[in-house]
């Protein structure tokens, strides 16, 4: 049988230059920058990791920085949201940051129960901040100048646009959430990892939305599973479930699968072994260049070729 799904373990999406997009989450946002290495699929663009100081999977946010891309909309059958959670007392202090940033705040509400404010990064892509008491005592570092009583501890989770909810419910369900709000049209579903990072994900019904997957989209959503065996056991239930689910990526830092939910969002499903110290130590994650194994005899004309980035 294979064990509950808790929590999600990172998320990807298509940013601009690569400059930008390390300006905006690790100077504005505050977030560490853990990683830079390369998209195993197209070796000549980066793939730029952000997340809390250790790097704890449910904080990790990562990038393919595609500088060519037209501008993403908002779609249905996509993440749409990117929430973050905060400590319960920290949206004063976000909302004055962001305004000496002259980054516009979209929205200000109370939803499903948290506080919360809304933006949009350099790109286009929709961030929320949620105030969640539950992350107070979680201890890590804000970069660029971020107070780090006040530092983003990791997600909170993601809403998807569905053109229907009930079959992505149900996945969900088999996964081992529970549903715990129904606000405004939105169905939240929370998980309870160890962490309290990456905890909900919401499903909003919205069949009319028409946008275009591009720059600011996001691209996949990964939950998490311990290890090995409990990826290979959810692989085989996913299997017999009718998702056509792919063989075992080796990523270096996780091993991933992939597969479209009900409602066409790319899933994935991460291992939380081996980590992200995997090939370098947690001081000076993200300081140089990783690359696969295979790839190292391309290392010269990988670095000649990518755009410049200055960290």
């Amino acid at each position: 049988m294979a064990t509950t799904i808790n929590g999600l373990h990172h998320i990807t999406a298509v940013s601009g230059p690569p400059q930008e997009n390390f300006d905006f989450y690790r100077n504005k946002l505050g977030l560490r920058f853990t990683k830079k290495t390369i998209n195993f699929d197209d070796p000549f663009t980066y793939h730029l990791y952000y997340g809390n100081y250790n790097a704890t999977p449910g904080s990790s946010i990562t990038f393919f920085p595609w500088t060519n891309v037209s501008d993403g909309k908002p779609n249905v059958g996509e993440a749409t949201l990117v929430q973050y959670a905060v400590p319960g007392d920290s949206l004063d202090y976000w909302k004055e940051r962001l305004n000496d940033l002259d980054i516009p705040i979209k929205n200000e509400q109370v939803y499903l129960g948290h506080n919360t404010i809304s933006f949009d990064d350099n790109d286009g892509m929709n961030l929320e901040l949620v105030a969640d008491s539950g992350v107070n005592n979680f201890k890590t570092r804000g970069e660029g100048g971020v107070d780090d009583t006040h530092a983003i501890r990791g997600f909170f989770g993601t809403l998807l646009s569905l053109s229907d909810t009930q079959r992505t419910a149900e996945l969900l369900q088999e996964f081992g959430w529970k549903q715990s709000g129904n606000e405004g049209g939105i169905i939240r579903y929370q998980s309870n990892p160890e962490n309290g990072l990456g905890t909900t994900v919401d499903l909003k019904k919205d069949p009319e939305l028409n946008g275009q997957f591009g720059r600011g989209s996001i691209h996949h959503v990964a939950f998490r599973v311990p290890d090995d065996k409990s990826q290979s056991e959810w692989r085989e239930k996913l299997i017999g479930m009718g998702f056509q689910v792919t063989p075992v990526q080796n990523r270096d830092y996780f091993r991933s699968i992939y597969f479209r939910e009900p409602g066409g969002v790319l899933f994935e499903i991460a291992t939380d072994i081996p980590g992200f110290t995997h090939d370098e130590p947690l001081e000076s994650l993200g300081q140089s260049l990783k690359l696969p194994s295979w790839y190292e005899k391309n290392r010269d004309e990988i670095e000649s070729r990518l755009p410049e980035l200055n960290v």
